[in-house]
């Protein structure tokens, strides 16, 4: 992207995100209000396209909306320690990791219903029986 203005339309297709998304993130303090025109229409610059694309990279990682807020927040001070970004990125692999293991167990539940099924008819159907109240 060159140093062109963009509206909230080219920002939103350059960044891969809807535009209901950028005003989202614009009114919960993700994103800063751009600027103006005198027709009154939004006017992005690179710094909102640089900060919707580190939003959109970190969503895509599944870091929720206060660490991106918090991130964002610590790599706006470019001199500091990154200890806390650190902390962050390590407590959300942690998440994941939980997330896996929930996952793996879901599985294995979900495989043992369906080798219990005998394949018959709905009446007998052992994935059935399992859903339903006891």
């Amino acid at each position: 992207m060159d140093e062109k203005i963009l509206t909230i339309g080219q920002l939103a297709r350059e960044t891969g995100t809807k535009v209901e998304t950028v005003r989202f993130y614009e009114k919960s303090g993700l994103l800063p209000a751009p600027a103006r025109t005198s027709g009154n229409y939004r006017s992005y610059d690179r710094g909102h396209f640089n900060r919707l694309s580190f939003i959109r990279r970190a969503r895509d990682l599944g870091f929720s909306l206060d660490q991106i807020r918090a991130l964002l927040t610590l790599s706006d001070d470019r001199n500091q320690s990154c200890v806390a970004i650190d902390a962050i990125a390590k407590e959300h692999r942690a998440e994941v990791v939980r997330k896996i293991a929930d996952l793996r167990s879901l599985k294995k539940e979900l495989d043992r219903m369906i080798d219990q099924c005998g394949c018959g008819v709905v009446a007998d159907c052992r994935i059935i029986e399992s859903l339903s109240p006891r």
